[in-house]
């Protein structure tokens, strides 16, 4: 059993993707839940809005389903939980499975979270310690604080390595190095 890799409260994964080490891909997949109450679905999972959340509706484990339509690179996963706001609808068990398709699902992770609040990191490295590679990837609550039923989810962010250029390293460069260039002559 892992414990998730925390990041310091209000600490945002969008800071990794200013470095250009990784890339937010969750929008290139198709989600899909095991369950929802009406008005907290996938999308409120995907604004980009903390104060937002999915809330599950039905049995558990209570599923996040994220499928690509080709194989794909997955470094990381980060979630968004708040014990504070969230107390018994808050997960305290989490399994990360990865696999083709809902019939060959295999878990790589399983996770405690005790009163998570913020960011939760969750590597996905395979043995070699390499990204994965993989058709889909499922998130299962398997248990919530105090025994609770439901479970809220904030966030979920699906991260890729950025690859290095074939033709030879280029230096980095951002929106303010190329201001300079933005005038019309």
């Amino acid at each position: 059993m892992a414990t998730a890799t925390k990041t310091p409260p209000g600490a945002d994964p969008k800071q990794l993707e200013r470095t250009a080490t990784v890339r937010e891909i969750g929008s290139q997949a198709v989600w899909s839940l095991s369950s929802c109450k009406p008005g907290f679905g996938v999308d409120q999972l995907r604004d980009d809005n903390l104060e937002t959340y999915w809330q599950s509706d039905g049995s558990q484990p209570h599923l996040v389903n994220i499928q690509f339509r080709r194989k794909t690179t997955v470094k990381m996963l980060c979630i968004y939980a708040d014990y504070k706001s969230d107390e018994s609808y808050t997960p305290s068990k989490i399994s990360v499975r990865v696999g083709n398709n809902f019939h060959n699902l295999q878990e790589i992770r399983q996770l405690e979270l005790v009163e998570p609040s913020g960011w939760i990191h969750i590597p996905l490295l395979d043995i070699a310690n390499n990204p994965i590679r993989t058709f889909m990837i499922q998130i299962a609550v398997l248990a919530n604080h105090q025994n609770g039923r439901d479970t809220h989810m904030r966030q979920i962010k699906v991260y890729t390595p950025v690859e290095e250029s074939s033709i030879g390293k280029f230096p980095r460069c951002t929106t303010v190095d190329f201001m300079m260039y933005r005038t019309i002559r």
